[in-house]
């Protein structure tokens, strides 16, 4: 398929796509739960079933209902868990909110920052992931309504750059004149110098423009303010005015940061959980010297920061196997909160089901990486945010809509004719990583050289090798 036509029109090739059926039970709280918490509740305080409901959501018919197996909303079971817990001994109600167990990883696997720079860098430059993810990304500005004083986009994530980067030349595009505020957050160094070398030119073509970057969590960075006190106190805040007017002058200041970035954009493993953290919180502002009277109101300045953005892209912000609840309180949810009213947060992450996953399972039969579709986790963020979200749009969007290809790139000659080693390991190796298949497995693997075959079975099959993103989004409704 030609990428011309994977947009506007919304997944062409999902159009003819067979999906298969997805998971759409949510396993938070059943009606017999609820029914078997309120029986046992009415029995113990000798209540009827019919007063209950009346004191506790003013439903006499309440208990009734649930038997008829109808739904109730997240508020209602709230008010429903508050009296319970009211009317009992120490009158406490139950805490609110996901229940997340620790994810505790190995840092050999841990394929969203101690990655294999060669296996991602090759997934990068063979494939179209990036540029196609940038498109879908910019369907979404056409949806926006920017305020004074600034158009305000964060991106969870902005690995080397290059979606930012294509996202800002479309946001350019289409408001030429409006300043820009920029956020980002990146934990891993070297992504960040990645980043860093395509800024020049994005701030010579919008001079009107504040970056900022940041290595805090999910939950700081859009407001640039560590949860921790201690963590506060140690921020370290560096702002720098570029002068001259051209982008080679401002790619020069630029490259003068690196002693800098070196000494303080720091990451450690977490020794409980294996997880990449922070050393301290650093907060890396640029912008243009020339225009700092025009962005004096858009500059971030420490402690009075807010985020009230009007575009989030969660592009793969999380592991394939990461837990929904994981996700949800700990990545989406938070970016969700940092909304303003007509804002949009697009999430996007791998879908599975094409050719990559076939040539995965060719290997390891049963491997499925991709167990949480975007229906379970917007239900997950619905139900953590609560009475918050009741502002929020939630839209999962149909398949034709919602899941969008990208190829591997090769010429016609190399999966038409006698497949190369050098293509199938390139097809390998897009599709161990897209499955992100912990480098141990992949030893034991690679060893007999049914790897490659795999790869140019699947390459012989569809006449190439394509891979299935799902988005959704979040929206907030305008005042």
């Amino acid at each position: 398929m030609k990428q011309a036509r994977v947009f506007p029109r919304w997944a062409d090739f999902a159009k003819r796509w067979d999906p298969t059926s997805l998971p759409t039970t949510f396993p938070l709280m059943k009606n017999d739960e609820i029914l078997s918490q309120i029986t046992e509740f009415c029995r113990k305080a000798d209540m009827a079933e019919s007063t209950f409901g009346r004191r506790a959501v003013n439903d006499g018919k309440l208990v009734h209902r649930l038997r008829e197996g109808k739904r109730i909303t997240i508020d209602t079971l709230e008010r429903i868990q508050a009296y319970m817990a009211a009317s009992m001994a120490g009158g406490v109600p139950p805490p609110r909110g996901l229940q997340v167990p620790p994810e505790k990883r190995d840092p050999r696997g841990n394929f969203r920052f101690f990655e294999n720079r060669q296996k991602y860098l090759l997934f990068v430059h063979t494939c179209s992931e990036k540029r196609v993810i940038a498109d879908r990304v910019a369907l979404e500005l056409a949806a926006i309504h920017p305020r004074p004083p600034a158009l305000r986009l964060f991106d969870a994530g902005v690995g080397d750059g290059t979606v930012l980067a294509r996202v800002l030349r479309a946001t350019h595009q289409r408001f030429p004149h409006m300043p820009f505020y920029v956020a980002g957050k990146e934990l891993s160094l070297e992504d960040l110098r990645l980043t860093l070398e395509k800024v020049p030119d994005r701030i010579f073509e919008h001079p009107a423009s504040v970056f900022v970057f940041t290595n805090m969590f999910y939950s700081e960075a859009p407001w640039l303010t560590p949860a921790s006190p201690a963590a506060a106190a140690a921020t370290v805040w560096h702002e720098v005015p570029l002068r001259g007017a051209s982008s080679g002058e401002f790619e020069q200041q630029i490259a003068e940061l690196r002693p800098f970035l070196e000494q303080n954009w720091r990451a450690a493993i977490s020794p409980r959980t294996a997880m990449p953290l922070y050393e301290r919180p650093v907060v890396l502002v640029l912008y243009r010297e020339d225009h700092r009277f025009l962005l004096d109101s858009t500059i971030p300045r420490p402690g009075q920061t807010e985020a009230n953005f009007d575009l989030v892209i969660a592009s793969q912000p999380y592991r394939a196997l990461s837990s929904v609840n994981f996700r949800a309180k700990r990545i989406i949810a938070p970016l969700a909160r940092a909304l303003r009213p007509g804002g949009r947060l697009i999430g996007i992450h791998s879908h599975g089901h094409d050719p990559g996953m076939e040539m995965i399972q060719a290997i390891w039969p049963g491997e499925n990486p991709f167990a949480v579709s975007r229906h379970e986790l917007l239900r997950a963020v619905k139900y953590e945010l609560g009475s918050l979200g009741r502002d929020l749009n939630f839209n999962a969007y149909a398949d034709n809509r919602s899941i969008f290809r990208y190829d591997m790139e090769a010429l016609p000659n190399e999966v038409t004719g006698t497949i190369g080693t050098s293509t199938a390991f390139a097809a390998w190796n897009a599709a161990v990583y897209v499955a992100q298949i912990e480098d141990d497995r992949l030893a034991e693997m690679t060893q007999n050289g049914r790897t490659l075959d795999a790869a140019r079975d699947v390459l012989r099959k569809y006449n190439g090798l394509w891979f299935l993103d799902e988005s959704y989004v979040i929206s907030r409704r305008r005042d």
